[in-house]
């Protein structure tokens, strides 16, 4: 891995321009017709005295902050709802099939049967056909699940 004052100051530039090892890996095959593995470029890279730069993470645009107190006419969408409105329960007999079951309670009332399989899936039967629980609702539901099946051992 003996590079001349020339490749050592093209090597040098690629790094600065913010090449990665593997394009100087290819640039290295290409322009001097020096095969090196990627250990070996590193190592070369290394010996140069040189750091590659990492690529800048993508910047993410944040929405603009809300101010504190807005007043305006329209009354606000639908309220989330409150914590503490889903409610789990266990059965004493546990359904078929599974290895714990029970019964549970959105925030809009809507009830739905609940059963872990011996694969540890999750099955949730609603009462109303069709119908899906809001995310909020779910995260309560998963959080409380997993609060009772604790304190049962499981």
């Amino acid at each position: 891995m003996n590079l001349d004052e020339n490749q050592r100051q093209r090597v040098t530039a690629w790094i600065l321009q913010g090449a990665r090892l593997s394009e100087i890996q290819s640039r290295l095959a290409e322009e001097f017709g020096l095969r090196l593995t990627y250990m070996e470029v590193r190592l070369l890279v290394d010996d140069l005295k040189l750091t590659p730069k990492d690529p800048e993470p993508p910047k993410t645009v944040e929405p603009p902050a809300k101010p504190a107190e807005t007043k305006s006419a329209a009354p606000p969408a639908e309220p989330p709802p409150a914590a503490g409105k889903v409610s789990v329960s266990v059965d004493q007999l546990t359904r078929p099939g599974a290895v714990v079951s029970g019964k549970v309670t959105f925030s809009d009332s809507q009830t739905a049967d609940w059963y872990l399989d011996q694969t540890g899936r999750l099955g949730v039967v609603p009462k109303q056909q069709g119908y899906k629980p809001s995310a909020p609702d779910v995260q309560q539901f998963q959080m409380a699940l997993e609060k009772e099946i604790s304190r049962m051992g499981f």
